[in-house]
């Protein structure tokens, strides 16, 4: 009897030590699923606030855009097209109109479509962004901008693409045409949407310079022209197209004609209410038809305290296109002028307007006598007889022949 309770005992003693091991392993096994369930929970909840974060700092950076009235910005790797975010409804597909352009660095530096809605104002603010890094982040080849300030057609145009022909690398062409003009060109042109917005022009008022501006301006927007060239519709090349483009990319100077005139026609245009800012011995004349380097194109559409001057008080008979640039790089940038003009007109008729020739001018001699007339300029540190670059005025009846003439003569 007494061997049975003691056992009894022993077994009831096992059985309690079996039943707390197993009561302390359902709780380590509650207790591990509780954790597991509380990391998963931290785990959804880091995940939606990151997510809610970025929807809602994103909404609040297109907001704030929209409010500056900047655009949106685009991915990264420009493309519309990429999935939407998460929690936002997808978006429509955008029409081909409505599609942003990339901004990468060559369509920043180089931009090919002229056509913009800055005004004037807007405009040279921007063509007067400087970079401050000297160095550039991708090879730049140094461009020629011709800039055609026109009336409408181009009379010259075939001659002037015989000119352009296989130097598209090198030069860059802008049009400021009246408002509404469109010039026929085919594709293939060098012509071909090189037209900027325009607004009317008027001889011999403050227009004529706001439209010298408005060319430079535009032509600053690419940071591959380097030189700046100033035509009309009449004008016409007298050398070939390397010959002048090794001439502007290596000259020290810029080719402004400045000099002081002390008859009516020059000084006798001169404001005293320009005064104090300009004074009657900064005063200055010279053509119109300038060629000017990056530098000093930049601080001419940078100026406004000047410019304003000449728009108030220079009116006929004071012509500011003959006069403004003149001055204002003669009181600031003298050292960088060499004072004359590269393209050759006859004034030896008299009165407002030089001579035009037309289709009896149009020989071997007289392109001759353009090119080297006898006469020696400065060039650098040189005395050289190639002075003048371009010619004008030229009518339409002149093509032909300077197209029979151009091989022979100016070896294009």
């Amino acid at each position: 009897m007494g061997r049975t309770r003691g056992g009894e005992g022993r077994d009831d003693s096992s059985a309690v030590g079996e039943k707390e091991k197993h009561t302390c392993l359902l709780r380590m096994a509650q207790m591990l699923s509780y954790l597991m369930v509380f990391a998963a929970g931290v785990m959804i909840g880091l995940t939606t606030c990151s997510q809610i974060n970025g929807i809602f700092v994103s909404q609040r950076q297109q907001y704030s855009l929209i409010n500056r009235g900047l655009p949106r910005p685009q991915p990264s790797n420009c493309s519309l097209n990429q999935p939407p975010r998460i929690l936002l409804p997808p978006r429509p597909p955008l029409d081909p109109e409505d599609q942003f352009q990339c901004m990468d660095i060559d369509n920043f530096v180089h931009p090919t479509n002229l056509i913009h809605s800055m005004s004037d104002n807007e405009l040279f603010w921007r063509a007067s962004l400087l970079p401050k890094k000297e160095e550039y982040p991708y090879k730049r080849k140094p461009k020629v901008a011709f800039m055609f300030l026109t009336r409408g057609p181009l009379p010259m145009l075939p001659l002037w693409e015989r000119f352009f022909l296989g130097h598209s690398n090198f030069f860059n062409i802008y049009i400021h045409a009246p408002p509404g003009y469109h010039l026929q060109v085919s594709n293939y042109s060098a012509f071909y949407g090189r037209q900027i917005p325009s607004k009317e022009v008027s001889w011999g008022t403050v227009t004529l310079a706001d439209a010298e501006r408005r060319l430079l301006a535009n032509a600053l927007l690419d940071f591959s022209n380097e030189r700046f060239v100033l035509l009309s519709e009449s004008c016409i090349p007298v050398y070939n197209f390397p010959t002048v483009y090794r001439y502007l990319i290596d000259s020290f100077h810029s080719f402004v004609e400045s000099y002081d005139d002390p008859s009516r026609y020059g000084r006798g245009r001169y404001s005293r209410s320009m005064l104090p800012d300009i004074q009657l011995r900064h005063w200055r004349k010279g053509s119109q038809w300038f060629e000017l380097n990056r530098v000093l194109a930049v601080y001419i559409v940078s100026d406004t305290r000047y410019y304003t001057l000449f728009r108030k008080y220079c009116k006929p008979a004071c012509y500011p296109d003959e006069h403004y640039i003149q001055t204002f790089l003669n009181m600031f940038h003298g050292s960088l002028n060499s004072n004359r003009t590269v393209t050759w007109v006859d004034w030896s008729l008299g009165g407002p307007h030089p001579a035009t020739y037309s289709r009896a001018n149009i020989t071997v001699n007289f392109l001759q006598a353009i090119r080297n007339n006898g006469t020696l300029c400065r060039y650098n540190s040189d005395m050289t007889s190639v002075c003048f670059l371009f010619a004008r005025k030229f009518d339409h009846t002149a093509l032909e022949p300077l197209l029979g003439l151009s091989s022979q003569v100016m070896n294009f």
